[in-house]
Formats: C-alpha cells, structure tokens, sequence
C-alpha cells in the first residue's frame, strides 16, 4: 500500500507543477504582442502540455489502483472519496480543456484576456487543497 501511495503522490506533484504553469505560460502568451515571443510560448505550452499529461495518467493509474486494492469495499461509506473523485474528474476536465487552449494558442484563436487566464489558474490550486484536506482529514 505505501509504495502505491507513494508513487501516486509522485506523479500527483509533477502533474500538479505542470497544471500550475500551464495556465501562467497563458497569462504571458495573452500579454505578448511580438511575434516571436508568441512563437516562443506556443512550443513551450505545447512541450509542457505533453510533458504533463503522462504524470496525469499515472496519478490516476496508481490512484485508481489503490481504490481498488484497498478502499473498494468501503466505497459506499466514504463520502470525503466520493467528492475527492467528483474534483478529481473536474480536474481531468480542466487539463483537457487547457489541451485546447494549447490547440487555439497554437492556432492563433485565443480569445481570453491574460486577467481570463489569472482567473483560470486559481481552478487547480482550490482543487489541491480541496483533494488534500479530504485525504488526509477523511471528514466523512
């Protein structure tokens, strides 16, 4: 159980470092009037976002392992992992939906402001606490 969960806590940090940047990079994109400083934040968004999605999958691949291992059978009494899972989901939505700004940066179709993007990258950090506080303090 504890290597699990100690490979689980792993790829959550890296995913997370790279959940947290992510949508700063979009903050300086949406501020940059040159050209190649676009040019420039597009490869970087783009390297970033490829980097990150491995570390999400084996955050969810270990995480999930573990529900499985040893949390399933007391699934129905765990509401604090039943709302863990409904903000893990929201933030699985959230790094696919930053895969398609990647996509309309990339494209040229961004049409958010960098105060739009200030906003957007507060959604992870509620998340983290959200998820952490419930893990460790399993409130009911």
């Amino acid at each position: 159980m504890m290597w699990l969960k100690a490979w689980h806590l792993i790829f959550m940090v890296t995913w997370f470092a790279g959940i947290f940047y992510l949508p700063r990079l979009f903050v300086y994109h949406a501020m940059t009037d040159d050209e190649p400083g676009k040019e420039r934040f597009k490869v970087m968004e783009r390297k970033l976002y490829y980097f990150t999605t491995p570390w999400m999958i084996l955050t969810l691949f270990f995480g999930f392992w573990m529900l499985y291992e040893y949390a399933w059978a007391a699934f129905g009494s765990m509401l604090w992992l039943h709302i863990k899972l409904l903000l893990l989901a929201v933030l699985v939505a959230y790094h696919f939906y930053c895969g398609k700004l990647v996509k309309d940066f990339a494209e040229g179709k961004n049409t958010h402001s960098h105060v739009w993007y200030r906003w957007f990258n507060e959604i992870p950090v509620v998340i983290l606490f959200t998820v952490v506080l419930l893990a460790v303090l399993k409130p009911f």
